[in-house]
């Protein structure tokens, strides 16, 4: 059974910074050879795209944290992290680490809240 564990959100002030982490375990297959993401959701608006990376090590961002957040992983360790830096209060949300494969593996975390505010 995969899990997906996140950890490292928080209370932080704006301008302020986080490190996410999601560590991966009971995949069918490397944790190298998936795509994996942050997705986060805000009270009433609907779940977004944060950051991803693929297998390859190419990224892709929200607009709106372009600049300010990073994506990484470390195979290794089936682990993806998420550098937020920068921090402003519309980054108030729950973030969720999430596992893919196409067609059929698409996994979920629990979800770590992260809150900015003064």
């Amino acid at each position: 059974q995969v899990q997906l564990v996140e950890s490292g959100g928080g209370l932080v002030e704006p301008g302020g910074s986080l490190r996410l982490s999601c560590a991966a375990s009971g995949m069918l297959f490397s944790f190298s050879i998936y795509s994996v993401g942050w997705y986060r959701q805000a009270p009433g608006k609907q779940r977004e795209l944060v950051a991803a990376i693929t297998s390859g090590g190419s990224t892709n961002y929200g607009d709106s944290v372009k600049g300010r957040f990073t994506i990484s992983r470390a195979n290794a360790k089936g682990t993806v992290y998420l550098q937020m830096n920068s921090l402003e209060p519309e980054d108030t949300a729950v973030y969720y680490c999430n596992l893919k494969k196409v067609p059929a593996y698409d996994y979920w975390g629990q979800g770590t809240q992260v809150t900015v505010s003064s």
